[in-house]
């Protein structure tokens, strides 16, 4: 590796954009790498002047490419949830935006045989050991990026690149339904109790309603973000759902020792609304469910890939909270309407004795290379 610079690509995937590296360039020992990752980004810096960050928890985002040895799998990947304001490098969770940029990626670099039209990219995901399998349009040898497909969040439009993430279930906890039942009461220290839907798909994450929090399910992110009551409050559920499926030991250290995973959503029936990025009016034909996010104590200003599939799988098991406001429970397509619009899934879910199996649990996603060449390390690394 060279004293002073690394090759890099920055890439959009969906609504997210991520610093993209390759795990030979990088330094084997785990702290040394962690410290030349947060100074590649800026951090600690809520500006993250001083990298390549996008100060947005949206854009603090890397992925680590390497070989891989599993012979199902042309590459490795690892995700990084870039802290902005601390010291933190996260690689307990998975994007869904990012992953579909990998297969683009891949394409590109010749790092997978070159299908016409469409070239199957076998990732083996560091992350959760899980294999994702992505889907990505090719012309003339290169991953095509024009296109008609419409991803809410990003503007005009582009190739359609499919994720099928049905590997993931129970990537993080080891079951689809971490505590074994679709629904759950968490007793939230200070608070009291409130009932959740934990389930494990792309991340883990966890469920509770709209109504039980005093909300409709159609706020906007600043209005979520400027009430510090709320926040505090979501933040809390999150630390006892995390602390209840084993992921952290203390829910007190939940932003310190997990602070990516498991995401929270609140849902809600449909309902029509204005989107929050362009005022676009979505009615209630349009969506089979709303829902809004939190990731990395703020909310998410779209929907995040893995959350999407994982609303999918939910909505198709009997007894969650998802299942009980969607509308389109019953469908293997399911539509959620988000603060930038409507995002669509697709999911099989088969139940075999008491267990649930997935079978299908699809999205859509475009993704563009943005820039390649050298970030220059700070000389203090």
């Amino acid at each position: 590796m060279s004293t002073d610079r690394i090759r890099c690509v920055i890439m959009r995937g969906g609504t997210s954009k991520a610093l993209f590296l390759r795990e030979s360039d990088l330094p084997v020992d785990q702290k040394k790498k962690d410290q030349l990752i947060l100074s590649l980004f800026g951090s600690p810096d809520k500006r993250q002047i001083d990298g390549l960050g996008g100060a947005d928890p949206l854009t603090s985002k890397l992925a680590i490419i390497g070989p891989s040895n599993r012979l199902e799998a042309d590459i490795s990947y690892t995700f990084a949830q870039v802290g902005i304001e601390e010291s933190v490098v996260d690689y307990r969770s998975l994007c869904g935006n990012i992953s579909a940029a990998v297969g683009h990626y891949a394409v590109f670099e010749g790092l997978v045989p070159i299908m016409t039209p469409i070239t199957t990219v076998c990732v083996f995901n560091k992350n959760l050991n899980r294999i994702l399998r992505i889907e990505v349009p090719v012309n003339d040898q290169k991953p095509l990026e024009e296109g008609d497909y419409i991803t809410p969040g990003v503007p005009g439009s582009g190739a359609k690149i499919t994720l099928d993430l049905r590997h993931t279930a129970g990537g993080t906890t080891g079951r689809l339904l971490p505590t074994g039942s679709p629904i759950d009461m968490l007793n939230v220290s200070g608070v009291g109790e409130i009932e959740a839907s934990i389930v494990d798909v792309g991340n883990a994450h966890v469920f509770v309603r709209a109504e039980d929090l005093g909300l409709t399910g159609i706020e906007t992110p600043s209005e979520i973000d400027q009430n510090s009551k709320l926040t505090e409050y979501l933040e809390s559920i999150r630390a006892t759902a995390a602390y209840r499926i084993g992921m952290i030991d203390d829910p007190k250290q939940s932003k310190k020792k997990s602070p990516a995973t498991p995401i929270i959503g609140f849902v809600a029936p449909p309902k029509s609304y204005r989107t929050y990025l362009n005022n676009i009016r979505i009615s209630t034909d349009e969506i089979d469910l709303v829902s809004r996010l939190m990731y990395m104590q703020i909310t998410h200003k779209t929907y995040a890939g893995t959350s999407t599939v994982c609303t999918g799988v939910a909505a198709r098991i009997k007894g969650t909270i998802v299942h009980e406001v969607s509308s389109g429970r019953d469908n293997i397509r399911l539509r959620i309407g988000h603060p930038a619009g409507v995002i669509e899934t697709e999911s099989i879910v088969e139940q075999i004795s008491s267990e649930y199996v997935v079978k299908r649990a699809t999205i859509g996603r475009t993704a563009r290379r943005l820039m390649e060449g050298y970030s220059f390390i700070h000389s203090s690394i």
